[in-house]
């Protein structure tokens, strides 16, 4: 004999039993004023199976200027293993050639922001996340004064096949204030 049920009772059935079956996360608030500390600390953290969520930077209560980030994970699944990478620098030119580098390796961009470290002054931060399935991916950093330059830049690269990533205004070392976009195109 098959029990069948009507479809209004079966609906009910599914929206009571859907907060059951909900997944819970576990959570890790990072914060530091140096950036070489927070890197150390989100690679702890992917060993204890933490996986980047997100990044700001700016001044915090009791810490001063610092960069915070939240890892999560899963708490009733594996996550898998993961790698961190923390560019940090006012120049540019420098922040173009780090990420290439960490492109080479197979990191992919998680999220960027503006902070003043201690010892750095007020740098663009970048995280990056190797995964086990790592591809070479090729970083364009685009940085202007005028919003109109970059939306030429932005639409020229997108025609080369570069993907948005993120944008910031942030201060410079060399260019002063800034409009700074980050653009990936992934290597086969």
């Amino acid at each position: 004999m098959q029990l069948r049920l009507p479809g209004t009772l079966l609906a009910s059935f599914l929206i009571l039993a859907g907060p059951l079956a909900a997944e819970k996360f576990d959570y890790r608030l990072l914060a530091t004023s140096k950036t070489s500390t927070m890197e150390r600390e989100m690679n702890q953290a992917a060993e204890a199976g933490f996986a980047f969520g997100g990044v700001m930077g700016g001044e915090s209560a009791n810490g001063g200027s610092e960069v915070i980030v939240v890892m999560k994970k899963p708490v009733d699944r594996p996550s898998a293993k993961k790698k961190y990478l923390l560019l940090a620098t006012s120049k540019t030119s420098t922040l173009q050639k780090e990420l290439q580098q960490a492109g080479d390796e197979g990191f992919e961009y998680c999220g960027q922001t503006v902070f003043e470290s201690t010892f750095g002054g007020k740098e663009v931060v970048i995280i990056l996340e190797q995964r086990a399935e790592a591809k070479r991916i090729e970083y364009l950093l685009l940085a202007t004064s005028k919003t109109s330059t970059m939306e030429k830049e932005l639409k020229q690269s997108g025609d080369a096949g570069y993907e948005f990533l993120g944008v910031i205004v942030g201060k410079t070392a060399f260019g002063g204030k800034e409009v700074v976009s980050l653009m990936r195109k992934t290597q086969p």
